[in-house]
């Protein structure tokens, strides 16, 4: 017989009351927290976890054009150190300083966050951009370099010489084709390397948003921390091609000169 009383099978109302309970704790949490995390370390080490995951597949990319690169040397090391020696050793030093300041800067950012030092996130953010911004200007001009002596591949390439020690070179031809596969692995390289800065500045313009409406503290400070991985990682890549592309024919040179 139906009565005022709703009938509850033994241990449903334990269940919905546990369900309640769990919503109502979550609810009580860092509003930034998400609904399908428990908490938000949780949230942190999935977020951190996933651009691991995504940095894996930058990996590959980059990889796949270091692979290239490899071959290509091994095939004509000779047109590999005309064209590294003509490349500006200076501003590619200068942009490996101004990148490993950029990482310091990160990761004061995020010690800012953590430690809820919103004037330190906004001032390492500005230094961050700014250093990534100088990376760029300077990446102009070597790049505005290269199109005045014609060192970029196509019809009106000028395959550069250059005097070695005997035996250095072996190939007396310096064959032109040779030289413009070195130049369009080093515009090819460096190139997807700066589109990818400029990917980080638009994200550290974001975060840098954030960070002036006060949204990160030491309890939510997830999107500083994943972004500077991605920051750290387009950083090390660069530490990777220096020494690849420009150090080749600054050795030589620095031999010939002894």
């Amino acid at each position: 017989m139906a009565s005022g009383h709703e009938h509850v099978l033994p241990g449903t109302h334990a269940v919905a009351g546990h369900g309640a309970s769990a919503h109502d704790d979550h609810a009580h949490h860092n509003p930034n927290l998400q609904h399908h995390f428990y908490s938000m370390e949780q949230q942190l080490e999935a977020s951190t976890f996933g651009m691991w995951v995504f940095l894996v597949t930058e990996i590959m990319f980059f990889g796949g054009m270091f692979m290239v690169y490899i071959l290509y040397r091994h095939l004509y090391p000779d047109a590999w150190m005309h064209g590294s020696n003509h490349l500006d050793v200076t501003l590619g030093a200068l942009n490996t300083g101004v990148l490993i300041c950029s990482s310091l800067t990160m990761v004061l950012a995020v010690r800012a966050a953590q430690v809820s030092s919103r004037k330190g996130q906004i001032v390492n953010l500005i230094l961050t951009i700014l250093f990534g911004a100088t990376f760029l200007v300077v990446k102009y001009f070597e790049y505005a370099e290269k199109f005045h002596h014609n060192l970029v591949p196509g019809p009106h390439f000028n395959a550069p010489t250059a005097e070695f020690p005997a035996g250095i070179i072996t190939d007396p031809t310096h064959d032109p084709l040779h030289q413009q596969l070195f130049f369009s692995i080093y515009f090819m390289l460096t190139g997807v390397h700066a589109a990818h800065m400029i990917v980080g500045i638009g994200i550290m313009l974001v975060i840098l948003a954030m960070a002036i409406r006060g949204k990160f503290d030491a309890s939510y400070y997830t999107p500083v921390e994943v972004s500077g991985l991605y920051w750290h990682f387009v950083d090390v890549v660069w530490i990777f091609l220096f020494p690849l592309l420009y150090l080749l024919g600054a050795h030589v040179s620095a031999a010939h000169g002894g």
